[in-house]
């Protein structure tokens, strides 16, 4: 793991480095994702309901109400985003690359010195 990569642009230029159109990368970054993020889920959520369980008085209704507005912003990201590469040229994540590169190149040097 590099700091300041992202998992979704590398995804994305490997999936257009391999000819595949915008919107099939970014499908397939998305896709890519979902069973990381279903194991991170699987592992994370027994540890909630353990610390739930051994404090009294602690209510699962935030917890429930956080997962769900989470999912909600997922969701729509999911299709704000989706809608952007359909719509735009590669030039529309030129920004994206520049500011990986350089938090990444940043990140890299303060770690090495």
């Amino acid at each position: 793991m590099i700091p300041g990569m992202s998992r979704a642009g590398v995804t994305l230029v490997a999936g257009l480095a391999s000819g595949l159109d915008y919107d099939a990368a970014a499908r397939f970054s998305f896709l890519l994702a979902t069973p990381i993020i279903g194991a991170a889920g699987i592992l994370e959520v027994p540890k909630l309901v353990r610390y739930a369980a051994g404090h009294a008085g602690t209510s699962f209704m935030p917890i429930l109400l956080a997962g769900l507005v989470a999912g909600l912003f997922v969701f729509f990201s999911t299709w704000f985003l989706m809608r952007y590469f359909k719509n735009r040229e590669i030039a529309a994540l030129r920004p994206c690359g520049i500011y990986s590169l350089v938090a990444g190149g940043l990140a890299l040097a303060v770690h090495l010195v």
